[in-house]
């Protein structure tokens, strides 16, 4: 056994004593170990694209503002296109002594093309370039992430005619309450998800604003256009303080709370489900696509990937306290401990989007049991709180309402049947007022349409409820 950590892909280099671009003060080399601890390159290797990209918008305003000639633009906009594909296509190779990916593709740069390459560092550093890459990938992330939650909107909306006429029970307490509409459930997690996506539409507002121009800290002396960069980058405003830029994690943390509320949402939908597909539930049965078997039990059809989807949020949340943590006291402008940030935030979003690309098809594919429902449905006085809404319409205080259903379902539990089948007399001898019209408003079909509420589970409301989504969804589309 080795305790050794392995990393295939970053190959170590003998050239311990190889320029850097930082080296010209030093006078020793640095410790390999050193070169071991610090680097970064095996995890912020994954954002060669949004690099690259950034160093052809910062060459680009550099060539317009006239510190690079045109030509020197060219030079540098083909050699790091060429760059990109070498990646992109596992024929660049990565090196510890080069430290990141920044230093990774300047450096190839300049091997290719010389003195151009060796200029396009001018009037930016490291601090502002990864704040500006990050922004870049928390963008596309953004993105990402919300694309996935409307194919899980659209999942849950996409079921809502087949099981129109099913009717849930619905649990406070993981005890039985009221019956709902098995649309009036789906519909639930249309909303809880609506509001992770409005979440992240609100992050990427703070998310889109460009750093790149703070430089180190203080800015640069150089005749730059930040404004060009930021229209060549897509963003929508420029850091206005080049102290805060470098030092300016929010929008890391906000992004990762962000998919923390997701994963939280998502746990509690596979917990639902989980206990829905047992024996003892039969509420559910989930695709076997997306359930494994056990290795000793041959009958075992297990909801693995609902209970992997519940796990993982343990770690989206842990890395959130992570980075609180990491920037817990930390002083103004870059220090290396923001080389922490990348990992948690990378794992977080990796895990959310797994969960996403799996939620979608597995609620698509599930199917309602819907005998196994309904027979049951009796259990639990699911209409007991629509009765006593029917007796406060008929002038009853609600907290003397509450007291004679409560006896009138006590009545049902010592003789064993729901209150649809009390006998008359038993009802007139708890509460004499009431007469045979009490058997219309009793049993779940009956308490569901009762409802009339804005929101409620009332049939009608359901629909509109429906309608909207379809609208909503579809009007997205197409945009």
């Amino acid at each position: 056994m080795t305790l050794e950590k392995e990393n295939d892909s970053v190959s170590p280099s003998a050239e311990n004593n190889k320029a850097k671009a930082w080296s010209g003060v030093f006078t020793e080399a640095t410790d390999r170990r050193v070169e071991c601890f610090t680097e970064s390159i095996s995890f912020d290797r994954r954002l060669y694209e949004q690099d690259i990209a950034g160093s052809i918008a910062h060459a680009r305003m550099l060539a317009d503002v006239g510190v690079l000639s045109a030509a020197e633009f060219a030079q540098i906009e083909d050699g790091l296109k060429q760059i990109g594909k070498e990646i992109a296509s596992g024929d660049f190779k990565f090196q510890i002594e080069l430290e990141d990916i920044h230093m990774h593709i300047e450096s190839k740069l300049t091997a290719r093309i010389g003195d151009a390459g060796r200029k396009l560092h001018t009037a930016r550093s490291r601090n502002d370039q990864i704040s500006t890459d990050l922004r870049l990938w928390v963008r596309e992330a953004i993105d990402r992430i919300d694309g996935r939650l409307a194919m899980l909107q659209r999942a849950f909306v996409g079921r809502c005619d087949v099981d129109f006429d099913i009717i849930m029970p619905a649990y406070t307490h993981t005890q039985r309450a009221q019956p709902v509409l098995a649309p009036h459930y789906w519909l639930c997690y249309c909303e809880k998800f609506e509001r992770d996506r409005e979440r992240l539409a609100d992050c990427r507002k703070r998310v889109n604003t460009l750093g790149l121009g703070a430089a180190a800290l203080a800015g640069t002396s150089l005749p730059i256009d930040r404004r060009k960069t930021a229209e060549s980058l897509g963003f929508e405003r420029i850091a206005a303080n080049s102290l805060d830029v470098s030092s300016d994690r929010d929008f890391v943390l906000e992004f990762a709370f962000c998919l923390v509320q997701i994963a939280l949402h998502l746990s509690t939908w596979a917990e639902e489900w989980i206990w829905w597909s047992t024996s003892e539930f039969n509420f559910i049965r989930t695709p076997q696509a997306f359930c494994t078997g056990s290795s000793i039990m041959p009958q075992k059809v297990n909801p693995d990937v609902l209970e992997l989807i519940r796990g993982k949020t343990g770690r989206v949340v842990g890395n959130l306290q992570s980075l609180i943590v990491l920037t817990k006291g930390l002083p103004l402008a870059y220090n290396r401990d923001l080389q922490e940030d990348k990992e948690p935030l990378f794992d977080s979003f990796d895990t959310v989007d797994a969960s996403l690309e799996l939620a979608a098809p597995l609620v698509a594919g599930a199917v309602l049991q819907r005998e196994a429902i309904a027979s049951r449905l009796d259990e639990g006085y699911l209409d007991a709180t629509t009765l006593m809404e029917y007796l406060i319409q008929r002038g009853i205080p609600q907290r003397t309402a509450h007291g004679i259903v409560g006896r009138l379902v006590r009545a049902g539990m010592e003789r064993g049947v729901p209150l649809a089948k009390l006998s008359l007399d038993v009802v007139q001898e708890i509460e004499p007022t009431l007469d045979a019209s009490i058997f219309d408003i009793l049993g779940a079909k009956n308490a569901v349409a009762a409802m009339q509420s804005y929101g409620s589970t009332a049939p009608d409301r359901v629909r509109e409820q429906m309608d909207g989504w379809k609208s909503k969804l579809n009007a997205r589309d197409e945009r």
